[in-house]
């Protein structure tokens, strides 16, 4: 079963489940006018070094984009992947 990102809204998380189990997940909040604020990832220890992490982020962020939300990357992984994935960056905004 291919990997799926969800996004938790009851827990204000994106979660990628593997194998229909969740295998790491984005914490976020929103700061109002139209701004999500990712602030920290985790990947199950079992899925570390297997891009699971990498799958998490892109599908976080392209929900992002489909809503029309700018990002605020707190979380050191997600400002990462950005800076590596510069096709995310016209999303980012600062948090002020």
């Amino acid at each position: 079963m291919p990997d799926e990102v969800v996004n938790d809204a009851a827990h204000h998380r994106y979660e990628v489940l593997h194998d229909g189990a969740v295998a790491g997940f984005v914490d976020y909040r929103f700061a109002g006018d139209n701004r999500i604020v990712m602030t920290h990832t985790e990947v199950d220890e079992r899925f570390e070094g297997h891009g699971i992490g990498s799958e998490l982020a892109k599908g976080a962020l392209d929900d992002a984009r489909a809503h029309g939300w700018q990002v605020v990357p707190r979380c050191p992984f997600i400002a990462e992947y950005i800076q590596h994935h510069p096709e995310y960056a016209d999303l980012v905004r600062s948090a002020t």
